[in-house]
């Protein structure tokens, strides 16, 4: 069993086979996976899913590339969400700098909002973070963010930024980057990350692992990062996808 711990599956790229694209997860052996919002509507659209998809938990939350639209009507509206039965996180927030799609400030203010939410509902936060690691670290420390734990996923920092992360107690999560040949600090992070803290995901419908790279990604395709992730530690399999799993089953409380 393997628990993808990041997939966007209610994307609107998946309405023309949801159904056969969670068949194939099931015979990949995905059993588990969390879904989180970017907005408000996929938020929304992530707890319909969980809802009717035995396999598929939700998160709720805006994507820091959205947090120019994170005002106090939005907020409100995420609070009615979490409430359904199985909403598992917080997020996805956090920042990006690398396309700044939302000006920094509001994005460091949704940000803060989120981690308010997180005390709130007592439960983990799913940060996204790119180039911003730094700012990242210092509002998490500020502001106790990690007072309920979560992931930074999709983790492509140097090392040095993951390890202040896991000190702090969050788990680090590694995608179908790892698969790439110059991805040196994913593989980096993916050898030197306790097994304990480690998470899988696809974060599909981006980032396809190779022998799928550009084409569009999807939560069968996560056997592809376990596999390489065992490789480069020289572990089994088996091994990885029992790790994450369990890790993910706690972090989410599943």
């Amino acid at each position: 069993m393997i628990f993808d711990s990041h997939t966007h599956i209610d994307s609107d790229d998946f309405d023309a086979d949801r159904d056969e694209v969670i068949q194939r997860a099931r015979q990949a052996g995905v059993k588990l996976m969390v879904d989180p919002g970017c907005d408000v509507a996929s938020s929304e659209r992530a707890v319909s899913l969980s809802g009717s998809v035995s396999e598929v938990y939700a998160a709720v939350g805006i994507h820091p590339h959205s947090a120019k639209a994170a005002d106090d009507a939005a907020f409100d509206h995420l609070r009615t969400l979490y409430s359904a039965p199985k909403v598992v996180a917080v997020g996805e927030t956090g920042l990006d700098y690398h396309y700044d799609f939302s000006p920094r400030e509001q994005q460091r203010a949704s940000l803060e909002r989120h981690i308010e939410l997180s005390h709130e509902t007592r439960l983990p936060l799913i940060l996204h973070c790119r180039n911003a690691e730094d700012d990242l670290i210092a509002m998490l420390r500020r502001l106790d963010g990690a007072r309920h734990g979560g992931v930074v996923h999709c983790f492509t920092g140097p090392w040095e930024h993951a390890r202040t992360l896991l000190d702090m107690g969050f788990y680090i999560g590694i995608t179908g980057i790892v698969t790439f040949k110059k991805a040196t600090e994913v593989h980096e992070t993916a050898v030197n990350v306790p097994l304990d803290r480690l998470l899988v995901e696809t974060d599909a419908p981006y980032l396809a692992p190779l022998p799928h790279r550009g084409k569009r990604n999807e939560p069968a395709y996560v056997l592809h990062t376990v596999q390489q992730i065992a490789s480069l530690r020289g572990a089994s399999g088996e091994v990885i996808s029992q790790a994450v799993t369990q890790n993910a089953r706690r972090l989410f409380n599943i």
